[in-house]
């Protein structure tokens, strides 16, 4: 596993990346159906979500109800509250998740993993144990003839000033660095305080509600972006906590995914069509 976070950096600017899914045909038939799915914000492991192994377990079922479904799952940022990889040592915990992660890649679904601003410090083990396509930034992609325009979301069009300085301290090199220099007994031990604090500032740990078109920072983001990327049929965010599905225009539709901490939503495409749904247990999955 490579322990040199500076060849992992991400500038905080940096233009997205276009990257290309394999081309497939659309989904023929029920028999034959392979779907896309897209969630993001589980924050495994937080020390301020008092109902956490219920959570990953519940999570865990929905990726076992889907792994013969699913040609491609993308987890769109935060699905760890906290995670950061040393050269000999991981984090505690998770093990029905990776362990569900690793089986669904090792059947030959694509699972890719969006770094968000709480599990950015991943360099290697995920993709070397687990098989996982791991994403340092916004990347376009085309889809069964679609172009989305997958991000965690943090970060984009935000401008917060202090938030762009503690961002730009996350991704530094050195300053990861500094942090894998620590003990993980402690290093760990900040990061998930750190994690825990943020939550507890929001009322009941929970973000704030939809703002409307003209305050909420994706929306204002993806509208100016729109303006100069033609061809983008999807944009999809986490980071938020919210669910949202916005028609931008005859052809663009913007998502921002909910989060798997209360409200249990994911995205599904089946080549033709984009499904928002809610996952209830006992209920079939599309």
């Amino acid at each position: 596993m490579n322990d040199s976070p500076s060849a992992l950096q991400s500038t905080v600017d940096h233009p997205p990346v276009t990257e290309s899914l394999s081309r497939h045909d659309a989904p023929s038939g029920e028999t034959s159906a392979k779907y896309v799915y897209f969630l993001s914000d589980a924050h495994l492991g937080s020390w301020a979500i008092p109902h956490a192994r219920t959570q990953e377990r519940r999570l865990v079922r929905f990726l076992g109800s889907i792994k013969h479904k699913a040609y491609a799952i993308y987890l769109l940022g935060d699905m760890f509250d906290f995670w950061n990889e040393y050269k000999y040592a991981v984090p505690k915990g998770f093990t029905r998740f990776l362990g569900k992660l690793s089986e669904l890649t090792d059947m030959g679904v694509e699972i890719h993993f969006f770094a968000g601003n709480h599990d950015l410090w991943t360099y290697g083990y995920l993709e070397e144990e687990c098989g996982l396509k791991v994403h340092r930034q916004p990347v376009t992609v085309e889809i069964y003839d679609k172009v989305f325009f997958l991000a965690h979301g943090d970060g984009l069009g935000d401008p917060d000033t202090k938030y762009k300085m503690l961002r730009r301290i996350f991704h530094n090199s050195l300053c990861q660095r500094l942090l894998c220099a620590i003990h993980p007994r402690w290093g760990l031990w900040l990061g998930m305080t750190w994690a825990k604090h943020s939550r507890l500032k929001r009322d009941e740990g929970k973000e704030l509600p939809y703002q409307g078109e003209d305050k909420e920072i994706l929306v204002r983001f993806t509208k100016e972006y729109m303006k100069t990327h033609t061809d983008v049929d999807y944009f999809m965010y986490g980071h938020r906590h919210i669910e949202l599905d916005l028609m931008l225009s005859k052809k663009t539709r913007m998502m921002i995914l909910g989060d798997w901490v209360w409200q249990y939503t994911y995205a599904v495409f089946d080549g033709e069509h984009m499904f928002l749904e809610n996952y209830v247990e006992g209920e079939s999955v599309p």
